[in-house]
């Protein structure tokens, strides 16, 4: 049995607006997260964690930031991307795992909808993606409120 296991790490700084996406949910804030496309932190860990464990480089091998046709663009379009990309390869994804790290928003109250969420864009059971967080207890760029951060672990075994 052929197991593949990748990470995915991401950044983006807060800036104007009134909410983020976080794993491809809406959660009202005083400010957004600033990026190329909708900067949905988590979706970005995911989706490079699954690259990863192709060993196919990272979103911006991709889809470029350069090009502005990404300018904007909804996250789910990378991870589908990365998702058709596994299973053209002959793999089947066993399971992710999310972290966000940040003071606020606060994750929990969004965490089951956000477990949905990816679940469905990668239409997988929602037993399988998990999606937590934490705080950096004050240190930081996070623990300032200057950002979010994301961790993400993917796991494929060949079908």
């Amino acid at each position: 049995m052929k197991v593949r296991l990748g990470n995915g790490y991401d950044v983006h700084k807060f800036g104007p607006g009134d909410h983020v996406i976080l794993c491809g949910v809406t959660v009202p804030h005083d400010q957004g997260l600033v990026g190329h496309s909708d900067a949905d932190v988590g979706m970005h860990a995911v989706t490079d964690a699954l690259y990863g464990a192709l060993a196919a480089g990272d979103i911006g091998r991709h889809f470029p930031p350069s090009d502005p046709q990404w300018k904007g663009a909804a996250s789910d379009i990378f991870l589908k991307h990365a998702v058709a990309l596994a299973r053209d390869q002959g793999f089947e994804i066993c399971n992710v795992d999310c972290t966000l790290v940040c003071e606020f928003p606060k994750i929990s109250p969004h965490a089951d909808a956000m477990r949905h969420a990816l679940a469905d864009i990668m239409d997988l059971p929602v037993a399988d993606i998990s999606v937590k967080a934490t705080t950096s207890e004050k240190l930081g760029f996070t623990g300032r409120g200057e950002g979010i951060a994301a961790l993400a672990t993917a796991a494929l075994v060949a079908s």
